[in-house]
C-alpha cells in the first residue's frame, strides 16, 4: 500500500493543515504548489497574493512547517506498514487504521504492539506459550485461575502455576497498556490533569543554587509557564532536582477499562495496575515532559525571533562618518573611524581608563581624529568599560552625540572568516571596534554577519531544541532583510546571501562578479553572474535595489516581472515610466481594475501603486538622537522612586530588561510592565522600545536593579 507522492500528499492533508492554521483550504494547496516549485516564504508573501488568498509570511511559514511535519508522518507510516507487512501481520482494519494516523504519537500506538527487537516480560510470557491463559484471563474465562495457569506448567516453561500465572499476567500488564485506544486516552489525561511534582535530588542541597525555590513545586504541568518548565527539565539534567508526572492514579486506572469477570477480576485488576505503575506511566510521563518542553521550545523561540526582529529592524543612523570605542580596561579602549559608508578610516587603541589613565594622550588622539575625518557621531559599546568610557567620551566636549551601542556579539564577527575577509590585516580586537559603529549606522546590515544567538536577545536559549531555534532565527533575518531591500552594488556577501533565493555561493559570486567587473547597471545585469539563473532571478530581483541605474523601477520593490503592468500605467497617462516614480498624484489617477489580468490580480496591482507612491521606503522608524542624552553615571546613583528614561534590551516571558545608562540592565517584571494584567510582555514592549521606569529597589552586592514601568510608581 502506498502513500502517495509528496504533492498527492500534500493534496490529502490540505484540508487538515487548514482547519489547523484557521485558513482555507485552497490557501494551503496554492502555498504548497509554489513551496513545491522552489520558492521562498518572502517571494510567495510578497509577488504571489492572488495564489494563497494574501496570507503572511507567518502563516506561509506556518503551512511550510506543517506539510514537513506530514512528510516525515508520512515516511515513518511507510514504514511502519513495510514492517507490519513484512512480519505477515498487516490486516485490512490495522491498514486502515494506520493510514488514518494524524500524528507521530498515534502512529507509534499502533505499531508499539509489533515493533520487532523489542525484549520484555511479555514478551519472555509469551515465549512460554502463556498467550492463551492471558487471554483466557482478559476474557473471565478462568473460573479457577491458578488451576489453569496449572496445565501451562512443564519442564521447559514456567516452574509451577503462580509463575505461570505470573507470566500471563504480564502480557495482560502490556496488552492493555499499549492498546492504542487506552495509550490515547492516558495521554490526553496527563496533558490535561497531569501533575508535576518536584523535589530536590537525593542528598542534594539546593540552597547555593538557582534551583532553591524550585524544590516543593507542586502544580498542574500545563499551566507552569515554559521558562520554568525549561529551568525544571535543566535542574533534572544537572542532577539536582527530582521532576515527576502523574494524574490521579484512579482516573488513569479507570481510563484502562479492563477489570476482566469472575474470579479472574482480582488477577486482572492487579496486571492493569502494574502494567500502569510500570509501563504505561512512566511511558506517559516521558511524553508529557517532552510535550511540556517542546511547549516551552515553541515560546521561547517566538520571544527570541520577535526579539531579533526588533534588533535587526532597529533604526538605522544612516550615512553619518562614525568614531566607534570598544571599551576596556587593562587592554585599552579600541577605536576605529568609519566613513559614511562604513568604510574603515583608521583605527587604533587609546588607554584613558585605569590601570594606565592617560585620559590626556587619549583625549588629544581622539579628538584629532573627529577634527581629521569630521566625525558626527561617537559609538561606544556597552560591554565592560562601557558606562566609564561613556563618561570620559562626554566630558572630552567633542561637540557630537555619544552613542551607547549593544555590542553582543562583536567579538564572534571579529574572529569570523567574514572579519577576517574583510580585514585581513586587521588586529582581531579592532574589528570589534568597526562591527561596533557599522551596527550603529546599519544594525540590519551589520548584525547579519554574527550567529544570531551571539545577539544577547534571547530566553534559555541553550535549553531549546537547538534545530527549531536555528530554522526560526533563519526565518526571522530572511524575513527583515527581505522587507527592508538590499543594494545589490554595496551589500556585503552575509547580507546577500540573506535575499530570497541567493545562497552563501552564489552571494559570494556576485560580490566577486561587482568586484571584477564593477557596480551592476541594473537588476537584469545579475544574469550575467555564473550561478544566477532565471529561478534565482525570479525569487531574489524584488528584493534587490540598483540605484542610479537606467531603470527607475530597479531602485524599486516593483519585480521586474511587473515592469509591463507599470509601463501600461504610464503609457495610458501618457507619462514615463519614471515619472510614476514617487509621484502619488500622477498615480492617484490610476484605475486599478484596469492592469488585473492572467497572474497578476487586484492585491498585486495595489502593492505596485504603493511602492511606486513611496519607492524603495524602508519599514525601520527614524533614528532619535535625542533618546541617548542624560543619564545617571552609575549604579550606585539610583535609588528607589528615580524616574529614568531607558531602551529595552531583552523581552523574556517574564518580563523585560531595560537599560538606564548604568552599566547593569534593569528587570521590569511582568507584573511591573503596565497598571493592567499583562499575559505576554511582547504585547507591550519590544527590544530597543524608549520606555519611562521607575526604580523599586537596588541590590548593590548582587548589581541588580528592580524597575517598574506601571503608572501608578510613578504617579
Amino acid at each position: 500500500m502506498e502513500t502517495g507522492t509528496a504533492g498527492e500528499r500534500a493534496c490529502r492533508f490540505a484540508a487538515w493543515i487548514a482547519a489547523a492554521l484557521g485558513v482555507r483550504e485552497e490557501q494551503v494547496a496554492g502555498t504548497a504548489t509554489l513551496l513545491a516549485g522552489g520558492a521562498t516564504v518572502p517571494f510567495i508573501a510578497r509577488y504571489r497574493k492572488e495564489a494563497t488568498g494574501c496570507l503572511d509570511e507567518v502563516a506561509i511559514a506556518a503551512v511550510r512547517d506543517r506539510l514537513a511535519a506530514m512528510e516525515r508522518l508520512e515516511e515513518r507510516r511507510e514504514t511502519v506498514l513495510a514492517s507490519l507487512r513484512e512480519q505477515g501481520v498487516l490486516t485490512p482494519d490495522l491498514a486502515a487504521r494506520v493510514m488514518g494516523a494524524e500524528s507521530l504519537a498515534v502512529l507509534e500506538d499502533l505499531y508499539l504492539p509489533f515493533r520487532p527487537g523489542r525484549r520484555t516480560r511479555a514478551s519472555a510470557a509469551r515465549e512460554l506459550g502463556l498467550a492463551p491463559l492471558a487471554a483466557a484471563l482478559l476474557g473471565g474465562e478462568c473460573a479457577d485461575p491458578l488451576a489453569a495457569a496449572q496445565r501451562y506448567v512443564r519442564p521447559d516453561g514456567p516452574a509451577d502455576a503462580a509463575a505461570a500465572l505470573a507470566g500471563a499476567s504480564d502480557i495482560v500488564a502490556a496488552t492493555v497498556s499499549e492498546d492504542a485506544g487506552v495509550r490515547a486516552s492516558m495521554r490526553r489525561l496527563f496533558m490535561e490533569a497531569g501533575v508535576l511534582t518536584v523535589r530536590a535530588a537525593r542528598g542534594k542541597d539546593l540552597a547555593a543554587t538557582p534551583y532553591a525555590d524550585y524544590a516543593g513545586y507542586t502544580g498542574r504541568l500545563r499551566a507552569m509557564p515554559g521558562h520554568r518548565v525549561h529551568a525544571v527539565l535543566r535542574g533534572a539534567r544537572e542532577g539536582l532536582l527530582s521532576v515527576t508526572v502523574a494524574p490521579p492514579e484512579r482516573r488513569a486506572l479507570g481510563l484502562m477499562g479492563v477489570r476482566g469477570r469472575g474470579p479472574a477480576s482480582e488477577v486482572v485488576a492487579a496486571a492493569v495496575q502494574d502494567g500502569y505503575r510500570r509501563l504505561l506511566a512512566p511511558a506517559m510521563e516521558r511524553e508529557s515532559l517532552a510535550a511540556a518542553k517542546a511547549r516551552a521550545d515553541e515560546e521561547a523561540v517566538q520571544v527570541f525571533a520577535a526579539n531579533l526582529r526588533r534588533l535587526l529592524l532597529a533604526p538605522p543612523l544612516g550615512r553619518k562618518t562614525v568614531l566607534a570605542v570598544d571599551p576596556g580596561f587593562a587592554a585599552g579602549c579600541k577605536v576605529a573611524c568609519l566613513d559614511r559608508q562604513g568604510t574603515l578610516l583608521h583605527a587604533t587603541v587609546v588607554r584613558p581608563l585605569p590601570p594606565h589613565r592617560q585620559e590626556g594622550k587619549a583625549g588629544a588622539v581622539l579628538a584629532d581624529l573627529c577634527r581629521r575625518y569630521g566625525v558626527e557621531v561617537v559609538a561606544v559599546g556597552n560591554g565592560h568599560g562601557g558606562r566609564e568610557a561613556r563618561a570620559f567620551l562626554l566630558g572630552l566636549g567633542l561637540g557630537v552625540p555619544v552613542i551607547t551601542v549593544s555590542e553582543c556579539g562583536a567579538s564572534v564577527y571579529s574572529a569570523s572568516a567574514e572579519a577576517r575577509r574583510e580585514f585581513p590585516d586587521l588586529d582581531l580586537t579592532l574589528r570589534s571596534a568597526v562591527s561596533i559603529g557599522r551596527r550603529l549606522q546599519d544594525p540590519l546590515a551589520e548584525l547579519v554577519k554574527i550567529d544570531p544567538q551571539a545577539l544577547g536577545v534571547g530566553q534559555y536559549q541553550h535549553d531549546v531544541d537547538g534545530r527549531l531555534l536555528a530554522a526560526a532565527l533563519d526565518d526571522t533575518v530572511v524575513s527583515a532583510v527581505n522587507a527592508v531591500g538590499v543594494e545589490v552594488n554595496t551589500a556585503s556577501a552575509p547580507l546577500l546571501a540573506r535575499v530570497s533565493g541567493i545562497g552563501q555561493a552564489q552571494a559570494a559570486r556576485i560580490v566577486g562578479f561587482r568586484e571584477e567587473h564593477g557596480p551592476f547597471g541594473s537588476r537584469r545585469a545579475l544574469l550575467k553572474v555564473p550561478g544566477i539563473g532565471p529561478k534565482t532571478f525570479e525569487q531574489a530581483a524584488g528584493f534587490l535595489r540598483v540605484v542610479g541605474g537606467a531603470d527607475p523601477l530597479d531602485a524599486t520593490a516593483v519585480h521586474p516581472m511587473h515592469t509591463p503592468v507599470v509601463r501600461a500605467m504610464a503609457d495610458d497617462l501618457g507619462v514615463g515610466v519614471g515619472d510614476l516614480v514617487g509621484n502619488p498624484a500622477l498615480l492617484g489617477q490610476v484605475e486599478p481594475e484596469r492592469y488585473v489580468h492572467g497572474a497578476v490580480g487586484l492585491p498585486t496591482v495595489h502593492d505596485i501603486c504603493a511602492e511606486l507612491a513611496a519607492p524603495g521606503r524602508d519599514p525601520r522608524p527614524p533614528f532619535d538622537l535625542s533618546a541617548y542624552e542624560g543619564t545617571p553615571a552609575s549604579i550606585d546613583d539610583l535609588a528607589p522612586g528615580m524616574a529614568l528614561q531607558g531602551t529595552v534590551t531583552n523581552v523574556t516571558a517574564f518580563g523585560a530588561f531595560v537599560d538606564v545608562g548604568v552599566g547593569t540592565d534593569g528587570l521590569v517584571h511582568v507584573s511591573e510592565l503596565a497598571d493592567a494584567y499583562v499575559a505576554r510582555p511582547l504585547d507591550v514592549v519590544g527590544v530597543h522600545d524608549r520606555v519611562a521606569v521607575t526604580v523599586l529597589s537596588v541590590d548593590l552586592i548582587r548589581r541588580r536593579i528592580a524597575l517598574s514601568m506601571r503608572e501608578r510608581r510613578r504617579g
